[in-house]
């Protein structure tokens, strides 16, 4: 393979990583006509002709912005043909139509991709997987990992979607404005997805993606902006800006992943910190959302002078109420690490054994991670030991495996 060739296998590569989902999810709001399953054969049909023509031509100025071209024509004419065979077709409405699908339109179309995917005609499960499938554009094998599902079960639950939205001819379309406050909550739910994948991604080289949290905020406050948000959006602003504000105190000089006691609080942006506060104090009255408990925690880790003068008691107390509302493994997770660290010690540790006996759970790195560094504080350095050999194993990103060497050298060094 040449280089030149090698060159356009990794433009297109980095393209269809970044663009598939999103561009098979405009086609299906461009048109009535296009359902997922065309949608999908379009865009893979349009990466193809990219391959091969760039060959001859090279790659151009605005690789994206072809592709998008290429897709929007291959779309018109499956449109028109679909049209000319069910006996009507009118060109000059037709055109004005098509010139919805456009690069720039797509991106300004975002928001109203999470509404058309917030349809009740799905499950909600069904609509939050082929939004993150779609529209934020995740592997299964991320969407499995995020929703603690297995990668089958994702496949499968897609395979379904595509039927049901085919048969019933489901429109995934820009609902009417009388909607949108009822599908506002899993519009939420996608919009918090998303900034934790870019928080703590699930695959690929970066455990950071600092762009999937800009996406999450940018979409978060035109929900507010447009004036569709509610309380529970401003909860969800502030929750995010409380952990975007640590993003540059999560690694040190050498890149290493430093835990929440190791960072260099000087380093927490202050102004975020504000900011975010201003939206907690807008979320306040009314019914209490998990984003509210959520973005309180957040709060009170951002306020603490140090770990040691974290007030543990009050987060454990939150996420207590959290899990009676919202009743969830990752969260139950957290509570039983807030409660070691508040002195309930011996109540953590069952907590944390009974997590073990999910079998989703004992294969989280972080679930091992946790029982291994609470059996290393606890002094019982075999245990501490084999949880982290465990952990090493459960995570491909080379800086986690790095954090936990860390965590096993400092073992060898104790037991020497």
């Amino acid at each position: 393979m040449t280089d030149a060739v090698e060159n356009i296998e990794r433009e297109v590569d980095h393209l269809y990583r970044h663009s598939f989902g999103k561009m098979v999810a405009s086609l299906m709001y461009f048109s009535k006509d296009i359902d997922l399953e065309t949608a999908e054969d379009l865009v893979q049909d349009s990466f193809a002709t990219a391959f091969y023509a760039w060959q001859n031509d090279g790659i151009p100025t605005n690789p994206g912005g072809w592709i998008f071209t290429v897709c929007r024509n291959k779309a018109i004419n499956k449109i028109k043909a679909s049209r000319r065979t069910r006996g009507f077709y009118d060109h000059e409405d037709f055109e004005t139509e098509a010139r919805v699908l456009s690069e720039s339109v797509l991106e300004d179309q975002q928001l109203k991709m999470l509404f058309a995917c917030a349809n009740d005609e799905l499950a909600p499960k069904v609509q939050v997987v082929i939004t993150l499938k779609y529209v934020v554009n995740l592997k299964v094998e991320a969407i499995s990992k995020i929703l603690g599902m297995s990668i089958d079960g994702v496949d499968k639950l897609l395979l379904r979607a595509r039927q049901k939205i085919r048969n019933e001819k489901i429109l995934l379309t820009e609902p009417d404005p009388s909607t949108l406050a009822g599908r506002l909550p899993i519009v939420h739910k996608m919009i918090y997805l998303l900034f934790n994948e870019g928080y703590k991604s699930s695959w690929g080289k970066e455990i950071l993606r600092e762009e999937l949290c800009e996406e999450a905020l940018i979409l978060n406050k035109s929900l507010l902006d447009s004036g569709i948000g509610n309380k529970e959006t401003a909860a969800l602003h502030s929750l995010m800006l409380f952990n975007a504000a640590r993003f540059k105190a999560r690694f040190g000089s050498r890149g290493e992943l430093l835990d929440l006691e190791e960072q260099d609080r000087s380093l927490w942006n202050r102004d975020l910190i504000m900011y975010g506060a201003k939206f907690m104090a807008q979320s306040r009255g009314g019914r209490i959302s998990q984003y509210q408990y959520e973005a309180t925690i957040a709060y009170l880790h951002c306020i603490a002078k140090d770990f040691q003068t974290t007030d543990w008691s009050a987060i454990s107390d939150i996420y207590k109420q959290l899990l009676q509302l919202y009743p969830n493994p990752f969260v139950e997770l957290s509570y039983a690490i807030s409660l070691y660290y508040a002195g309930q010690k011996g109540k953590a540790r069952r907590i944390l054994h009974d997590l073990k006996q999910q079998p989703f759970l004992n294969q989280y790195y972080l679930l091992n991670a946790t029982l291994g560094k609470i059996s290393l504080m606890d002094g019982n350095l075999a245990a501490a030991k084999d949880y982290f050999e465990k952990t090493i194993r459960q995570t491909d990103f080379q800086v986690e495996k790095d954090y936990v060497q860390r965590l096993l050298s400092r073992i060898a060094l104790i037991s020497s």
